[in-house]
Parts: structure tokens; C-alpha cells; sequence
């Protein structure tokens, strides 16, 4: 018997691409709202002894609190096992205390999905690309996470837009380690930028450490925000003579007209992210943007 899928709302257009690939049977679930905006939800298919999937990002509060509402139903009524999908797992970048007093909002969140209660067969969490490996171990009790890399997706649109010669390249020396990992298993250079703190929030490019010259440079990112790193990384790489650069990133946020501050920087030819954030479906018919799908990921 298939798995049954089910979405949260703003998840229903990954959930489609997970069903056409044929492995899982739509699960239906009625929404509505009342007059003081609570959601009104109901399981509309029998879930009693089923595997049960659960598609939905922590891209919100609203969406995590359906999340939870959602996952924790299926349970009550009777899923055997029940694996969560999180495509992209919000407030990541909130994954420790830097000043007093600041709250980690990833471990907070984690928490609370660690509260829905245990099927038969146990509760399984699926995270994409997280932007810090720890978060994984934030989650508690017996819901088991399972940390899913796109590495496969982010290395052939490398290897197809990148060409014979070209480098894979960091924002900056953060995400080296990973960019180092990517760079390894495609056999070619990494390059990343050497920044010189001034004062404040105020930073200085004093080197990249390897030659990009005349070559096509991929910047790898696992989230874009606003672009406003990927922007600085892009000119900086082409002033030191890159040829053609392309961006890859797994989470594309693109918050603040990100999108338009990328086309208007003038040293990107093309942006690839997939679909794990629901801002994605705003950058359909954009020829600048190609996204690629996790479905064969989920369920493959």
C-alpha cells in the first residue's frame, strides 16, 4: 500500500510534484478559517494504520502551529508511522544565543514539534539543508530526525552551468567547509572571501584565496535572504576577473525584492534554487530563475 501524503496549505504545490512521481496517495484535509481567523481543520481520508507523509515548512508561526496541529491529528486518529517533511526549517539562523538573553528560536521550535505524540511505528522528521548542522539534535523524545542533503541537485546544475573550468565559491569563510565538501567531490577548486572586520557591522574584502580569473564561478549559498551577501560575494568575484557567475542555493527566500537586487547587480547570469521555501512559486516565467524540485528526494 503507497504512503498518504498530506500538505500543510502553503505546501500543496510541493505535495503535487511528490504525487506525480507516483510512490504516494493523496491524503485530503478540508481548511477554513472562522470570522476571528482560527483555522478550522478536518481529515477527510481514513488514516488508521497508515504510513502518513506530512509536507510542511516552518516558513512562519501560522505554518508551524498548522504543522503541529496537523501532524499531531493524524496521530490521534490512528497514522502507524509518521514522517515529517520540512522542506525548510525556519528561524535556522537562531540556532544559538549570541547576545543575553536572546531566545533560540530553532530549539524552541524543534521542541514543540518534539511534543506531537508518538505513532505505533514512531515519528520521523525530514530537514533540508539546514544552516547548521546541530539543529538536527535539537529535536527530542522519539522523533528521529533525518538530515537530507541536496548536494546531488546543487552539483549537476554546477557541472551543467559551470562547463569544462570553473570554481565553486562561498560568500564568505562561514560557508567555506561546505563549498571545500562540494568542491571535492566535483574535483575542482574552491574559493571563498577573506572579509576584515572594521567596526560594527562594518566589513572589507582583504583577499579571495584562489585564483578565479577568466573562469566561471558558481556561488553556493544554502539560504538567500535578501541577496545582500550574494551581491557583495558576485561583484567581488568579478572584479578580480571572473567570468561568468551563476548562484546556486538550496533555500530561496528572496525577501526585499531579493530577486531584482540580483538582476540589478549586473555580475550574475543566473540564479538556481529549488522549491523547499514557498516563495518559489512567485518566480514562475522568471528566465533569470531556474528551480529545481526536491519531490525525488521526499519521495523518490
Amino acid at each position: 500500500m503507497k504512503k498518504l501524503l498530506f500538505a500543510i496549505t502553503g505546501y500543496e504545490y510541493l505535495a503535487e510534484k511528490v504525487l506525480a512521481l507516483g510512490h504516494c496517495e493523496r491524503g485530503e484535509i478540508e481548511v477554513s478559517y472562522f470570522t476571528d481567523g482560527e483555522r478550522y481543520q478536518r481529515i477527510l481520508s481514513n488514516v488508521e494504520g497508515r504510513e502518513v507523509l506530512l509536507i510542511g515548512g516552518t516558513v512562519n508561526d501560522s505554518a508551524t502551529l498548522e504543522l503541529y496541529d496537523l501532524a499531531s491529528s493524524l496521530v490521534s486518529y490512528g497514522a502507524d508511522s509518521l514522517t515529517l517533511v520540512i522542506p525548510y526549517f525556519g528561524y535556522s539562523t537562531m540556532e544559538r544565543a549570541v547576545k543575553p538573553g536572546e531566545i533560540v528560536t530553532a530549539k524552541t521550535r524543534a521542541r514543540l514539534l518534539s511534543a506531537i505524540p508518538k505513532s505505533n511505528r514512531g515519528n520521523k522528521v525530514m530537514l533540508f539543508d539546514l544552516h547548521s548542522e546541530g539543529i538536527q539534535y535539537y529535536f527530542e523524545q522519539d522523533l528521529y530526525p533525518v538530515h537530507v542533503y541536496c548536494k546531488d541537485i546543487v552539483i549537476e546544475a554546477a557541472t551543467r552551468y559551470g562547463g569544462d573550468n570553473f570554481v565553486i565559491a562561498s560568500t564568505d569563510a562561514g560557508r567555506a567547509k561546505w563549498v571545500e565538501s562540494l568542491a571535492n567531490d566535483m574535483g575542482v577548486n574552491a574559493a571563498f572571501i577573506l572579509k576584515r572586520r572594521l567596526k560594527g557591522d562594518q566589513t572589507e574584502v582583504s583577499a579571495i584565496n584562489a585564483d578565479v580569473a577568466g573562469k566561471t564561478v558558481i556561488i553556493y549559498d544554502d539560504m538567500i535572504r535578501s541577496g545582500g551577501s550574494i551581491v557583495n560575494a558576485a561583484l567581488t568575484y568579478k572584479n578580480a576577473g571572473a567570468g561568468n557567475i551563476y548562484v546556486i542555493t538550496t533555500h530561496g527566500l528572496f525577501v526585499n525584492d531579493g530577486i531584482g537586487k540580483l538582476k540589478a547587480c549586473g555580475a550574475i547570469k543566473k540564479l538556481i534554487c529549488t522549491d523547499t521555501h514557498v516563495n518559489c512559486k512567485d518566480l514562475e516565467g522568471d528566465d533569470f530563475v531556474e528551480v529545481r524540485t526536491v519531490a525525488g528526494l521526499i519521495c523518490g
